[in-house]
């Protein structure tokens, strides 16, 4: 367990998901299967919920390993937010111009923001702000 957390204290993992999920959001939309092939309705946006709360987690976790006083680090974790909806948003612009078969979708939008306060909220009670987490 002590190992798993010195991995994710470190930046990588969270460079590392950050690139994945550029990725995965510039994947042509052809290439992408129908939402019939999962057989749940909106999935994509769970998706979007899925890799945004992950996002936030993971550079939570880092920062929450590095001795920053408990203000500071709230600080931190509210920054990771959001840029979390910055980058959401960016990746729909990304997909309405520069994707083939991708569009833009305010739904998406809102799957990210959403995925990304779960994640500010998650990363809050996680990682209590009054002691040393790692």
């Amino acid at each position: 367990m002590q190992s798993i957390k010195k991995l994710f204290a470190k930046r990588y993992p969270a460079i590392l998901w950050t690139i994945v999920i550029f990725i995965l959001l510039a994947i042509p939309g052809n290439m992408i299967p129908s939402e019939a092939t999962f057989s749940i309705s909106n999935f994509d946006k769970y998706v979007h919920i899925s890799i945004f709360f992950v996002f936030v987690l993971l550079w939570s976790f880092y920062f929450a390993a590095r001795p920053e006083e408990s203000k500071k680090l709230r600080k931190w974790f509210f920054l990771v937010f959001i840029i979390a909806c910055l980058y959401g948003t960016a990746m729909e612009y990304v997909q309405k111009y520069f994707i083939p078969f991708r569009d833009f979708d305010l739904y998406d939008i809102l799957s990210d923001v959403i995925g990304s306060l779960a994640g500010y909220i998650a990363a809050s009670l996680i990682f209590p702000l009054s002691k040393k987490v790692i």
